[in-house]
């Protein structure tokens, strides 16, 4: 016969896996009778991890949300999945918090069966990830889950930031959304202070606090547009503009929005918008569309793909004897 802390655990396991089972349901599952359910209930809460009976058609048993975790049962392919779901956040900055991802990982590894232990650390040992990892912090969670509300919920906040600079300031904000890209976590709304859209980064944001007011969000808004749109248009030492002879869906479908901004020039071509740190990145990338383009600025540009064409020539001749 199976220990009765077998089944206490097996209907703890059930309840995460089917919240709303009805006691007939978990007695047959348990192969006990619905006193005995009760009593396995009961026991959960002597434990800490009440769970609550409702009565009615749609009624049945569930764990009650507490302010601690209850002992999760989790299968080998789930265990694995949240270990490797863990990794890939610390890898690429998804995850919040300066340790808590650290915290988390070594708590379910110490956990793991040895075997799925050993296949576990296998894998994180030989994985291999394309994208260079993130650095720089993580955002508070406190901070993502009261921006994910107010956006939710259509809620103005009140935000504690600091630029880049360092500078504080407060800010009257309404969220429309939260944006991860490129291991930043973004949020993007109306700033009423400067009265125009903005887009803030999470991990400069020190406090928010929910407000009552209520906002309707623009029709049509795209957040994650919106933050590659900023991004975009961030200063940067030199301005850009080449027109492209191409059509302007072949420019959007080739040129990511974080490059920079394509419009129709009138005429057929497409003019293209840009910030860069180095124009020889640019000259690159100019070429490496394949399209005939005229630079209207900045000149240096021009000389940086003079030099281009020069070293391509050079080195495509370099065998020659």
């Amino acid at each position: 016969m199976e220990h009765p802390v077998s089944r206490t655990l097996a209907l703890l396991e059930l309840l995460q896996a089917r919240p709303g089972l009805t006691g007939a349901e978990l007695a047959a599952r348990l192969e006990v009778d619905v006193r005995t359910v009760r009593r396995y209930a009961a026991r959960l809460a002597e434990l800490g991890i009440p769970v609550r009976a409702e009565r009615g058609r749609y009624g049945g048993y569930r764990l009650m949300p507490g302010f601690r975790l209850p002992p999760l049962m989790l299968t080998g392919d789930e265990a694995a999945s949240v270990v490797l779901g863990l990794l890939a956040g610390r890898r690429s900055g998804l995850s919040v918090g300066e340790q808590a991802g650290e915290s988390a990982l070594a708590k379910i590894q110490r956990v793991l069966p040895p075997q799925l232990r050993e296949q576990v650390a296998a894998v994180e040992q030989t994985l291999g990830l394309t994208a260079a990892p993130a650095t720089g912090p993580s955002p508070a969670a406190a901070a993502l889950f009261a921006l994910a509300e107010a956006a939710r919920r259509r809620r103005r906040v009140r935000l504690d930031y600091r630029d880049r600079e360092g500078a504080p300031s407060e800010r009257a904000f309404d969220p429309y959304g939260l944006v991860f890209h490129s291991g930043r976590w973004y949020t993007t709304g109306l700033d009423h202070r400067s009265g125009e859209q903005r887009t803030f980064r999470v991990d400069r944001i020190r406090a928010v606090e929910p407000r009552e007011d209520g906002f309707e969000p623009p029709a049509g808004v795209d957040p994650v547009q919106r933050v590659l749109e900023s991004l975009a248009a961030v200063p940067w030492t030199h301005e850009v503009e080449v027109v492209l002879t191409t059509t302007l869906d072949e420019a959007r479908h080739r040129i990511p929005p974080t490059a920079g901004t394509v419009t129709a020039t009138g005429d057929g071509r497409v003019l293209f918008r840009a910030r860069a740190e180095r124009l020889d990145g640019m000259a690159v990338m100019l070429a490496g569309l394949g399209w005939p383009f005229t630079v209207r600025g900045p000149d240096a540009l021009r000389d940086e793909l003079r030099a281009l064409a020069a070293r391509l020539t050079a080195w495509s001749g370099a065998g020659e004897r």
